[in-house]
């Protein structure tokens, strides 16, 4: 098997953490790069569903090891209790699971700074965060004021980094708003939780490396949709780190020439949370039929999502940037009802044609899309599960998605259940898994 890397490609919840699931039977090895406990994952299998917020989603396999790269950002309390959540629920953890050192740690103060900023915000401004301290823990990581779980092990040295940022601008604004901050209870909390955590800890590059030296095979988890990365996301209004496949280099600290795929997942349509642009949005009953249809609420937050149809501009640009070898179309049966469905193959802005998503909000909010009109299939898909017997129509579909991506389909999803998966013969897909 090669090292792939799996990506959402659209604004998130694409259905990620089910393709990460399925396909690591297959790996040895599954490490995720980025994100925080503001991604969430949901695997369902056997009647039960899981919903993970740090944990690779391979964690299931039990012969898969499983790392939390330094590229991440961690709340230590809630990770612990998801630690804890899967060994009730007989998912064995020693000597499997890896936490890196050089990862950062999400405390209370970022927390609370992040709430402090979006209640301050206009509604035109509110990025719609998931009020967790992900984009404040990765603005210390770049101004060098953060927090990593290295830190942990020696309490004097941690307790005067935490007095340091209790003392600091951010410190100073929490107070003017009314926080009381304690930097040494802080920094004991912190230190309890690195003691429980200290058996998972280690140099999680190094390991990559040596196993990939050894032969094994990593499948690489992203956590945030292309569409919501740092650089080439709808900025602002995106997430604080890196999303695209490109960041797995430094987000675990292998080099390019290890990766050899990408796969990217995308939604049979479009969604977002938070502020933003989107211009597929639906604001009528389809939007409203497609939310109810796809049970869209966010995993981490209950936030109903902004739905609209599949956005190929948005798509073939989340293409450029990763250069998917295959692509997995998710939640096709959420279409299964609808007489016609649509899919944007253009932007318009004042005439003019736009050939890839814009860089400004306010031109993205502008543009609109140019729909292409296919006939539905009015065929339950949910209990389908080869690709010959799709309805002809949702085959077109599909067809018509690969070409627009500029990447083929070769993998479908009709349903939340990984048993609900379907690989298109002759495809990438279908090579990968044998």
């Amino acid at each position: 098997m090669p090292n792939i890397a799996v990506i959402g490609a659209q604004w998130g919840d694409e259905g990620k953490g089910k393709i990460v699931d399925l396909l690591s039977e297959r790996f040895d090895v599954v490490a995720r790069f980025q994100g925080g406990p503001n991604a969430g994952h949901t695997v369902t299998f056997g009647g039960q569903s899981y919903a993970l917020h740090h944990v690779p989603s391979g964690v299931f396999r039990p012969n898969v090891r499983i790392v939390i790269g330094n590229g991440t950002v961690l709340d230590l309390g809630k990770m612990l209790d998801e630690f804890d959540g899967l060994v009730r629920a007989g998912i064995e953890l020693d000597g499997r699971l890896f936490v890196s050192d050089r990862a950062h740690v999400v405390l209370p103060v970022m927390v609370r700074l992040d709430a402090l900023r979006e209640s301050a915000a206009d509604a035109a401004t509110r990025i719609g965060t998931t009020l967790r301290g992900i984009g404040p823990t990765y603005e210390a990581k770049a101004a060098r004021w953060g927090v990593r779980i290295g830190d942990l092990a020696e309490l004097d040295y941690l307790t005067d980094r935490v007095r340091r940022i209790v003392d600091g601008p951010a410190g100073q604004r929490l107070r003017e708003a009314g926080e009381r901050l304690d930097a040494d209870a802080i920094a004991r909390e912190a230190w309890e939780r690195g003691r429980r955590l200290a058996p998972y800890v280690a140099d999680t590059a190094l390991l990559l490396n040596d196993w990939i030296d050894e032969g094994l095979d990593v499948l690489f988890e992203g956590a945030q949709g292309t569409l919501l990365d740092l650089d080439h996301g709808s900025y602002p209004f995106v997430t604080s780190s890196s999303t695209i496949a490109g960041a797995l280099c430094g987000g675990l600290g292998v080099a390019p020439t290890r990766l050899d795929g990408a796969l990217g997942v995308f939604k049979a349509y479009g969604t977002r949370v938070g502020g933003g642009p989107m211009p597929t949005e639906l604001k009528d009953a389809d939007g409203e039929r497609i939310r109810e249809r796809g049970r869209e609420y966010g995993t981490t937050t209950g936030r109903p999502r902004r739905c609209g149809w599949f956005d190929g501009v948005a798509a073939a640009y989340a293409n450029r940037l990763n250069r998917f070898d295959n692509v997995c179309i998710s939640l096709l049966d959420v279409l299964d009802e609808f007489d016609q469905v649509k899919l944007c193959v253009g932007y318009r802005d004042d005439g003019r044609e736009v050939r890839s998503f814009p860089a400004s909000p306010a031109a993205a909010a502008r543009v609109e899309p140019v729909w292409e009109t296919l006939p539905g299939w009015s065929t339950d898909t949910t209990g389908v599960r080869r690709w010959d017997e799709l309805p002809s129509n949702a085959r077109r579909f599909l067809d018509r998605l690969g070409e627009v991506i500029g990447s083929p389909v070769g993998m479908v999803g009709v349903g939340p259940d990984r048993a609900q998966s379907i690989i298109r013969p002759g495809s990438w897909m279908a090579g990968l898994l044998g």
